[in-house]
């Protein structure tokens, strides 16, 4: 029997002889005979269904034969019909941009893949200060498509204490309870039976990923301490379904230490973020601007690739992550800023410019 290999460069050869010839379709028997073809049979098939398979893989492989190159593709997604209206508009009358907490900014406390659940498990990063340790419950690790529901909620908070320190409105608890088609809206997602249904098991990953820190700091007296403070990234969570059984509303608890740290001083350590974060496709190209925006913020900043990848928490290969930096660089179309690739004394390096700031050192400003 062939391997996989040598069934691969079967189906690149027929492929390059069909597309090499112009003399009309040909059987598979003709092309390669029938003892090729009955050498890979799999269980069960016929000589028919053989034939028929491989002429499907040879159709296959004379498509990418004759693909043009392609432009690298595009991180960001367009937005969806109707999607006009960036800002979140709720009963208050007032709207709401985009916050996250700066103290986690600058490293991955959730996962950037899609595919890969990675449930039971414990992401380290070693810090100057001490430690983050993220754990996935049963249910799978939050995704970091899961946490746009912890920046609405800190976006939300963040306007309503700015709301409490001006005099107009009182002091916000820990619960947020958002209508499901305002959570859609704010997230920038289509508004759709899948999307609202999504929501529950994305309450309970972020329910079940548990975020613990452990730093060392100077106390109130000089002498040096260590802080171990561990919580999920949301403390508790409501999902309320109508009578059809679709989710209608979500309560959600703010985690205690986001909670302290948004209200807790006149200056809440969050920092806005662009709307145009929602609509970046790819979880490293998420993880890349929330970094970008933490360390260059108005300027500039550059970031070696293994460090990136090393606080990225990506379960891939340093290779297969660099390749995807690199086609991030490419692309260049994240909101904010512009990415070059440099070369560094350890690897390449990531620079991460602020456009603004290219534009008036252009003007000389």
């Amino acid at each position: 029997m062939l391997g996989a290999q040598s069934l691969s460069k079967l189906a690149w050869g027929l492929a390059s002889h069909m597309t090499s010839r112009n003399n009309g379709p040909q059987s598979m028997s003709a092309l390669i005979g029938r003892e090729r073809i009955e050498a890979v049979a799999r269980p069960g098939e016929t000589y028919e269904q053989v034939a028929a398979r491989l002429q499907r893989e040879a159709n296959e492989e004379s498509r990418l034969v004759a693909a043009p190159k392609l432009q690298p593709a595009t991180r960001v997604r367009k937005p969806s019909k109707g999607d006009e209206q960036q800002d979140f508009f709720i009963p208050a009358v007032y709207d709401v941009g985009i916050r996250d907490s700066r103290n986690i900014m600058d490293v991955a406390v959730f996962r950037l893949s899609k595919k890969e659940r990675r449930a039971g498990e414990v992401i380290t990063y070693e810090l100057r200060d001490g430690n983050v340790k993220v754990s996935a419950g049963p249910a799978g690790m939050a995704s970091v498509w899961d946490y746009d529901l912890v920046l609405m909620a800190v976006s939300h908070l963040t306007e309503a204490m700015n709301r409490y320190r001006d005099g107009r409105g009182e002091k916000p608890g820990r619960v947020f309870r958002p209508h499901v088609g305002d959570v859609l809206k704010f997230l920038r997602r289509a508004y759709g039976g899948k999307q609202k249904d999504d929501l529950v098991e994305t309450c309970l990953r972020l329910n079940t990923t548990h975020v613990a820190v452990r730093r060392t700091e100077k106390g109130k007296n000089g002498r040096t301490i260590t802080v171990n403070e561990g919580e999920p990234l949301i403390s508790r969570y409501k999902v309320i379904e109508n009578s059809s059984g679709k989710p209608e509303f979500i309560e959600i608890e703010v985690a205690q230490w986001m909670y302290q740290e948004i209200t807790g001083g006149k200056n809440p350590d969050v920092l806005a973020l662009h709307p145009d974060f929602f609509l970046i496709g790819t979880g490293i190209g998420r993880f890349v601007y929330r970094l970008a925006r933490r360390a260059a913020g108005k300027t500039e900043a550059r970031w070696s690739f293994q460090t990136i990848y090393e606080r990225s928490g990506s379960a891939g290969t340093f290779k297969e992550f660099c390749r995807i930096l690199r086609g991030i660089v490419e692309a260049n179309d994240l909101p904010e800023y512009t990415l070059t690739m440099e070369a560094g004394q350890s690897g390449p390096q990531l620079a991460m410019a602020h456009r603004r700031r290219m534009v008036d050192g252009a003007a000389g400003v």
